[in-house]
């Protein structure tokens, strides 16, 4: 048996919750009090007070995201995080009530809880896709009549698309997630047998062969530049090197300044030495598409 599902954590998670729900809700002028003496003074009595009256939103908003399949214990505990958070930030002197900015930071936290925990795979990266996240199954209702378990079709993909201001391709790949849960690679394929998921997994990657060929040919390249840098004079090995082989390159003037010779003509030595090397690394390639 789970920890959630002991008799006498329920037992608790029902108490936690009856005694929230009892706590009378402060006026306007209460908050600001308590608000002012927490932010002022530092007063932990007067951050309990302002707090313990809004964990009924807490666990409010714990209720809306439950269908995701994650704990109501976590999600409340989430949600106080928000709460202190709200406390912390609060600002009493721009006359907006706690609670209203208080549900912005609960709802934060449980939403970021929800994307870490929902799938293995991290969910929901841009603030676009978020809002297709938490808002594709409602608006698949509402499209479908309540019907969420039949698959949308193209019409109703660019309903919500449209809706969310989001790409179609968005919400194809948002909605086959949805669909269904995690899967091992190493869940078996069936009753019998040792096949597993990963088994059929194409790999999209190059294959030994191939990354053999490549770092073969890399270091082909590699030695034709260098035979071909090693035919230029010793100032347009300096400007090639200086401009075209390091990581930060140095500007034309910088190296004029240090070869005792104008910009314009550092530029001239640059072309030309490009151009040598063009035709040295030709010779040795014999087939120009070779190079790239």
């Amino acid at each position: 048996m789970s920890y959630l599902e002991r008799p006498q954590n329920r037992t608790a998670d029902r108490q936690f919750i009856r005694k929230a729900m009892s706590v009378p809700l402060l006026e306007r002028e209460q908050e600001q009090e308590l608000a002012k003496r927490w932010r002022d003074k530092g007063d932990t009595s007067a951050l309990h007070a302002l707090v313990a009256p809004y964990m009924r939103l807490v666990i409010s908003a714990a209720t809306r995201y439950r269908h995701y399949g994650l704990p109501a214990g976590d999600l409340i505990q989430e949600g106080n995080v928000g709460l202190m958070q709200a406390a912390a930030r609060f600002e009493p002197a721009r006359e907006v009530r706690f609670s209203t900015y208080a549900m912005w930071w609960i709802r934060s936290a449980m939403q970021e809880y929800v994307l870490r925990n929902w799938s293995i795979v991290r969910t929901g990266t841009t603030a676009a896709q978020k809002s297709l996240f938490f808002n594709l199954r409602r608006l698949r209702a509402r499209i479908e009549g309540g019907n969420t378990s039949a698959d949308l079709d193209s019409g109703a993909k660019a309903e919500i698309a449209r809706v969310l201001r989001v790409p179609l391709r968005e919400v194809e790949d948002m909605n086959q997630r949805l669909q269904g849960p995690d899967r091992s690679l190493n869940a078996p394929l069936g009753e019998e047998g040792d096949a597993e998921w990963q088994d059929i997994v194409p790999d999209d990657g190059p294959n030994p062969e191939e990354i053999v060929t490549a770092a073969h040919d890399s270091l082909t390249r590699s030695a034709w530049v260098r035979s071909a840098v090693a035919e230029l004079t010793p100032r347009e090995q300096t400007i090639i090197r200086k401009r075209r082989l390091t990581e930060e390159s140095q500007t034309l003037e910088t190296l004029g300044q240090s070869l005792g010779i104008s910009k314009e003509r550092v530029r001239q030595i640059e072309q030309e030495a490009l151009e040598k090397l063009r035709l040295a690394i030709l010779r040795r390639a014999g087939d120009p598409s070779q190079i790239a």
